[in-house]
């Protein structure tokens, strides 16, 4: 059952599901709303011993055994897109240029894209279409005005890119995203499959109907 699930794609509307990056920034382009990316970690079993691939699901930023997925969401915070998983030392950076991110947005429809710090750098090779926190210009010793224009400009795009983790909190909801203590190589679909089922029921929920 995996596999069919993770195969459905994500639903945004009752006619409408989307199944690869590349229909979700058609969707996105076509309805001239804005996307939401961020990475997301769930924590897996760690390789035996000896395994020379064993050091690669070691997060940099947990520094736990995971696996790590690219999730799109709506200005809402509604799933539109669960990428297969990555070995969690892969980067948010680098795993979003895997997928295609910047080919897609460079040569599709001009969309809007936040995303949080560890997306630094896309916004250049997107002609500024991915939108990232401001960089600090200042090290140290810093103006006191500098600060606190940068400490807006910071919230106000914390503000707007809230959503996606909040479409997140509701994805790890589910028993099996919590830590998952099966075979890694089952987590692409389980991950997917479980966001496919969310957005279902976000969809309908939208709609007014019931499932």
């Amino acid at each position: 059952m995996r596999p069919l699930l993770a195969e459905r794609g994500c639903t945004v509307a009752p006619d409408i599901r989307l199944r690869t990056l590349a229909e979700v920034i058609d969707h996105l382009g076509a309805s001239g709303q804005t996307g939401i990316i961020d990475g997301t970690e769930v924590r897996v079993r760690r390789p035996a011993a000896g395994r020379k691939d064993r050091e690669k699901f070691i997060s940099g930023k947990n520094k736990q055994n995971a696996v790590k997925s690219m999730v799109v969401t709506d200005a809402e915070g509604r799933l539109l897109f669960c990428s297969p998983a990555e070995p969690a030392s892969c980067t948010d950076i680098t795993h979003a240029r895997k997928l295609g991110l910047v080919e897609l947005l460079a040569d599709g429809p001009a969309v809007e894209i936040l995303a949080d710090a560890g997306y630094q750098g896309l916004g250049a090779q997107t002609g500024g279409r991915v939108v990232t926190p401001p960089h600090r210009k200042f090290k140290k010793n810093s103006p006191e005005w500098y600060e606190e224009m940068h400490e807006r400009q910071r919230k106000a795009h914390s503000s707007r890119r809230i959503r996606v983790e909040h479409g997140i909190g509701h994805l790890k909801n589910w028993r099996s995203l919590a830590r998952h203590h099966g075979r890694r190589e089952h987590m692409s679909d389980i991950i997917q499959a479980a966001a496919g089922l969310l957005s279902h029921q976000q969809a309908a929920t939208a709609s007014g109907t019931r499932t």
